[in-house]
């Protein structure tokens, strides 16, 4: 019995082995921030941001990934279509440097055992740490005063072809819904205890950031075959 066991479990680990490709590849784009100063446009990038990420096809519908992200964010009160805020004239800058890992779902069948170019959108979901510099503001100008870290859920939409054998172009928007107020130093926070005397804004709304770019990974191991999903 426990040979029968040992012979099923290689069966089973040779199939993984072979049923999937491993893919690494670079993003680079914008970013851009959504809070209490400055535009209120959801994409509207007006910095650099790039990163890293390493993803594992499961499947030709979907693959877990990874990826190592940095920003820089910043937005201006001059830069609203809100007259209070242009009136207030304040203005930031912060960074964002941030460890993602979820799934990503493609809509269309991206079987890369198919030699022939395909396309899909896709969308990638799961959960983000990331760390940013707390502010607050004196006298208008924002001062930094600690670095802070949390999460934050991505919500990220993408098109995705094949341009060679083992290249794959895309182009993606992604939006960060995070768990604090405080990128812009409206809601500060010293030890943990509020600058109640210090906030300003909606402190019942979080803050979000959003990255907008292009893709480019190489796949590399063993192409997949997914011969359950074509029966």
């Amino acid at each position: 019995m426990r040979n029968h066991f040992l012979a099923l479990a290689s069966l089973l680990m040779m199939h993984v082995t072979y049923a999937q490709i491993n893919e690494v590849g670079l993003f680079l784009g914008g970013s851009n921030y959504i809070g209490d100063i400055g535009p209120t446009d959801y994409i509207s990038p007006n910095n650099v941001a790039f990163g890293a990420f390493y993803k594992w096809n499961v499947r030709s519908r979907y693959s877990y990934r990874a990826s190592l992200s940095h920003a820089r964010i910043e937005a201006s009160d001059l830069d609203s279509d809100i007259v209070g805020r242009r009136l207030r004239g304040l203005s930031f800058e912060n960074t964002v440097t941030e460890l993602s890992a979820g799934v990503e779902f493609n809509f269309f069948d991206f079987n890369l055992h198919k030699d022939r170019r395909l396309v899909t959108p896709y969308i990638f979901t799961g959960l983000s740490y990331f760390g940013y510099d707390a502010l607050f503001f004196e006298n208008g100008q924002a001062i930094r005063h600690a670095s802070h870290k949390t999460f934050a859920i991505p919500i990220v939409l993408g098109v995705k072809t094949n341009i060679s054998r083992r290249f794959i172009l895309g182009a993606e928007v992604g939006a960060r819904y995070t768990f604090t107020d405080a990128l812009d130093g409206s809601n500060p926070t010293r030890d943990k205890e509020p600058f109640d005397e210090l906030k300003f804004g909606n402190i019942n709304t979080d803050d979000w950031y959003v990255f907008a770019g292009i893709t480019l990974s190489y796949t590399f191991t063993q192409k997949p075959c997914y011969c359950a999903e074509e029966e």
